[in-house]
Parts: C-alpha cells; structure tokens; sequence
C-alpha cells in the first residue's frame, strides 16, 4: 500500500482550518429589503419592522368629553336671556319655565333634534332681537369705548350717540312700544278653565297653580284667545298636557287630560274646548292649570274674574 506525502496531509489541515475560521468570522446577512409598488409611482423601500412585545403595546384610552367651556354658546352662561342645561331638564321644561314656544328655542339655538340637550349646554331662551343692549356692550368692550358702553345702557331718549348696533328707529321709540306691550299684555283678561271645584290652591313650591274636581271626559276650556305652543306628555308630572301662548308675558298650562283635542301651532278661542278632563300622571281625575307671567308661575286666582 502506497503512503500519503505529509506535506500534502498538512496542506489538506491548513485548508479546512482556515474555512473553520472564515465561516465563524462572518456577519449574518441582513433581511432582504420589501419593495412596495403602487401603480405610477417610484417603488419605496422600506425595512421589515420588528413588533413589540404585547405588553408594551400602546392602549387607546377614551376620556369623558367635557362640554364645559368648549361648548358653543358657553361664553354667555349665566348671562340674561340665557339658560344653562341642568339634569333632568327637558326643552319643553325649559320653554314654559322661560315663557317661550319650545319650537322658538330650538329654533334660536339651531337645535336639529330638540330632544338632545347636553347637561351645561347654554341656550338662548329670548328672541335674538331681544338683547339687543347686551350685543352692544360685547361690542363696546371689544372696542375699548367706555362712551360706546354708556350710551348702550343708560342713553336718554333724546341722545344722537351712534349705537354699535344698527336701529332704525329713535332710541326713546323701542322704550315705548315695550312699554306699550307690557301694558297691553297685563291687561289680558282670563276665563274659567272648567266649572268644577277647587281642590288645591297656589303655593310657590307644592302647587303652581290650580286644581280642579270634575268627572273624567269633562271639557277644558282655554282661559284666553293664544296660539298652542305644546299638545303631548313629554313633561313628567304633568300627563297630557296642552300650554298655550297668549302673548310674550303670558303662558297657561293644562295637565293630567284623558284627551287632547288640539295641535301645537294650532290658534284657539278664549272659551274653546281643547283637552278632555283626566288623571293622567295623577293620583284622580282632576284639571291642573298654571298662569305663567315671564315664565313664572303666579297665582290664577288673583288672575281670573270672580265667579258668579
């Protein structure tokens, strides 16, 4: 048998040793590179992401919306002419405690679904020609003329000061013609809303106005000529309920019928039929009836004539 030349065995060493060394010297490759291709665009290169481990990944928290002072028309809260939304508040709770028409506050406050109210919320409960002085002293401060800002409030009815807000008129004319209105709306006179007997007389905090006896499907009268402003049971405590308006100081309230015989917008007749005696949202039968002057419930006794 024929012997191997040792200088060719240490020759075949040499080689694999150094093989050994450059296979573990050498870098692993990186990740081939993504090509993303969108359709007329140059490809972009981007580099394969490693994900984090679940426990560090980020938790999308969504916190209460405060309504506050971001909230439009937040910058007139507790300004007259202006009301904001407490809890349990209802448009049609506001508007008779404000002796508005609901339909005139949403429509003032640009309310597409007048059945949602945030709690905060500020709503308009005066007709926008209504504070008119108080545009005018916002404008006044804005500008920084304190003369402007006294004209607004207290200019005597023969002053030429330009007001910041457009009049047509003199300043002594719209004094006038409100004084007149106010006069003129004291004078309305109201009727009986049902013969029947008083069960419950007015008191500020138990009773805003007057109850009646009477049998169920006995007729409810309307105290004055008005135009109704609320037909429905959208206001706990009162059951079935017509409001109507007589004018812009007066307001009369029908609660607990078994029927209503009218719709909202509708005009009626002082003495006309416009619900059916019941006991809607009562403990019996019997005819509810609020006078409100400005929104506010006065006593009807001291408001209607005496009986005969």
């Amino acid at each position: 048998m024929k012997r191997l030349d040792p200088r060719l065995g240490l020759t075949v060493l040499c080689l694999m040793a150094t093989f050994v060394l450059v296979a573990c010297g050498s870098k692993p490759r990186a990740p081939i590179p993504v090509e993303d291709r969108v359709a007329g665009q140059n490809p972009v290169r981007t580099q394969p992401q490693t994900q984090a481990p679940k426990q560090n990944s980020p938790v999308a928290v969504s916190s209460p919306v405060s309504m506050g002072n971001t909230m439009s028309g937040a910058e007139y809260a507790g300004k007259p002419g202006y009301y904001s939304v407490r809890s349990g508040d209802t448009l049609t709770k506001i508007a008779l405690e404000h002796g508005q028409a609901w339909r005139d506050i949403a429509k003032w406050n640009g309310l597409d679904n007048p059945n949602v109210i945030e709690v905060d919320q500020v709503l308009r409960v005066v007709p926008p020609s209504a504070d008119t002085s108080g545009r005018a002293m916002a404008a006044a401060r804005t500008s920084g003329n304190s003369s402007v800002n006294s004209a607004a409030n207290s200019a005597p009815a023969s002053s030429s000061t330009t007001s910041p807000v457009p009049v047509s008129a003199p300043a002594s004319a719209p004094a006038s013609s409100a004084a007149q209105s106010v006069s003129s709306d004291d004078n309305l006179i109201f009727a009986w809303p049902h013969p029947g007997q008083v069960l419950s007389g007015f008191d500020e905090t138990k009773n805003k106005g007057l109850d009646f006896a009477g049998k169920a499907g006995d007729p409810v009268l309307a105290a004055a000529d008005g135009k109704v402003v609320y037909a429905g049971s959208g206001l706990r405590g009162y059951g079935n309920l017509v409001i109507l308006k007589h004018n812009n100081t007066y307001l009369t309230a029908y609660a607990h019928n078994q029927t209503l015989l009218v719709k909202e917008d509708q005009s009626v007749q002082k003495g006309q039929r416009i619900a059916e005696m019941g006991s809607s949202d009562a403990d019996r039968v019997k005819l509810h009836f609020e006078i409100r002057k400005q929104g506010k419930p006065v006593d009807p006794a001291k408001l209607l004539p005496a009986r005969p």
